[in-house]
């Protein structure tokens, strides 16, 4: 027992050791599709990995995961309270304490911790996708630490914490298709409809566009760290090292190839576009944020048919956004993210299988509709879009409400245009493009986890 135990820490600790460099992933994601004068993305991404580990060690981490009040809010002087137990140190050390809802697993709280901070970073890092070089760089940091004190924590206490509301209810999200990537297209909304409120006080008809700037290397690098750092997103989500485990990193890489093929074939035969990187990066992603609210409770062969729809997914959503003007989204929140998160929650009442779903943790999980599932199957799919519903209208309104706040501190979030200087990276610039879905905000880009 002692010995699993080692292992089953071992292995969730690589896993968050790969989810971390997801972050900094998405900030080489913005450089290779924005260009090469967008390099503040690398600081931006940096910073709030940073912010991440402080702010979740000070209180974060016990508001989302101790025992909660009520199923809303973790005790945040559980255990180790504040900053992981402060000074403490010898055999009754909390941090190398096991966690309480991580028993079975023999997960020490540091393990623990470190595992669910990177998750939170990566998260604040796609919603970080639509600052661009239009928000002033005091506004991202007190919009961090928001975020990490309540912004974040909310779907992950409600979801991911087994005392819970919405797990009480019987709503689970394996990796993070609502917690990670639907939350983080909400939040990003709510960042977008307060840009536009001032770039319109502004006299502004629509949002200055971001363009697409493609840096092949540095995308190709993006997308492979992002890829990599998949392993430890999904796989480390079972947090146990046992089969299913394994059967995860298969669905995994399954879905995103299936949807890396899927995208390129999809977007040749409605609109004749030749396979290029941007696109196979696209691909790549939405299988990859498909597949992670339901990898641990799908078959191989499910993962595949999953990859494979999200070709046309995401073609169709790009296109419907793109028609927005007000906003700027050339990375890719919302037709990405918050479709391909919100449309993997959904699926988990189609595709999910008690054989699988037992091993990643989750027993009560009915058959899937296309297996069986029956009545059951459908009141999961009523209880996950009843979540997704609640979630995203709350996530929305916190993150609006902390970007008003914030303007009204600062005398608003973005920097003018004759402004741009005053700031380390916020300044507009104009571009040459030449990839066709330059004439439009978005083309995919960012990540997933739990």
């Amino acid at each position: 027992m002692i010995a699993s135990f080692l292992v089953n820490n071992l292995w969730v600790l690589l896993a968050g050791l790969l989810v971390f460099t997801m972050t900094i992933a998405v900030g080489l994601l913005e450089v290779g599709e924005l260009g090469e004068m967008f390099s503040f993305s690398l600081l931006k991404t940096t910073f709030m990995t940073g912010a991440a580990v402080v702010i979740m060690a000070a209180v974060g981490f016990n508001v989302a995961f101790a025992p909660t009040w009520n199923g809303l809010l973790g005790n945040p002087g559980y255990a180790a309270g504040f900053f992981l137990g402060g000074f403490s140190s010898g055999s009754a050390n909390p941090v190398s304490d096991v966690w309480w809802s991580v028993q079975s697993q023999g997960l020490t709280l540091g393990t623990y911790f470190l595992f669910e901070t990177a998750f939170a970073a990566v998260t604040l890092a796609l919603v970080g996708v639509v600052f661009l070089r239009k928000v002033k760089l005091k506004a991202i940091g007190l919009y961090t630490i928001l975020y990490f004190l309540i912004i974040w924590n909310l779907p992950a206490a409600w979801i991911w914490n087994p005392s819970g509301w919405l797990a009480n209810l019987g709503m689970v999200d394996f990796a993070g298709g609502l917690v990670v990537h639907g939350a983080a297209g909400a939040a990003g909304m709510g960042v977008v409809v307060q840009i536009w409120r001032e770039e319109r006080a502004r006299g502004a008809k629509t949002s200055p566009q971001v363009p697409i700037r493609i840096q092949p290397s540095w995308l190709t690098l993006a997308i492979l760290l992002l890829w990599v750092g998949w392993f430890g997103f999904n796989p480390g989500s079972v947090l146990q090292f046992n089969d299913e485990a394994i059967v995860v990193v298969l669905t995994t890489f399954l879905a995103a190839s299936a949807a890396f093929l899927s995208l390129l074939v999809s977007a040749y035969l409605v609109d004749g576009t030749r396979p290029d990187m941007l696109w196979g990066t696209n691909g790549i992603l939405m299988g990859l944020i498909i597949i992670t609210p339901l990898a641990g409770f799908v078959s191989p062969g499910s993962a595949i048919l999953l990859g494979l729809l999200g070709g046309p997914l995401f073609l169709g959503a790009e296109k419907i956004f793109a028609r927005f003007r007000w906003y700027s989204d050339p990375v890719g929140l919302f037709p990405g993210h918050l479709v391909g998160g919100v449309f993997g929650v959904a699926m988990i009442a189609f595709f999910s299988q008690t054989q699988f779903s037992t091993g990643s943790g989750a027993p009560g999980l009915p058959d899937g509709l296309l297996f069986g599932g029956g009545l059951s199957a459908i009141h999961q799919l009523g209880v996950e879009m009843f979540g997704v519903v609640v979630v995203l209208i709350v996530v929305f309104v916190l993150s609006f409400g902390s970007m008003v706040l914030i303007a009204k501190l600062l005398g608003g979030i973005t920097v003018p245009p004759t402004e741009g200087a005053s700031e380390p990276g916020p300044t507009p610039i104009a571009v040459s493009v030449s990839h066709p879905m330059a004439a439009g905000p978005p083309a995919l880009v960012s990540i997933d986890g739990r």
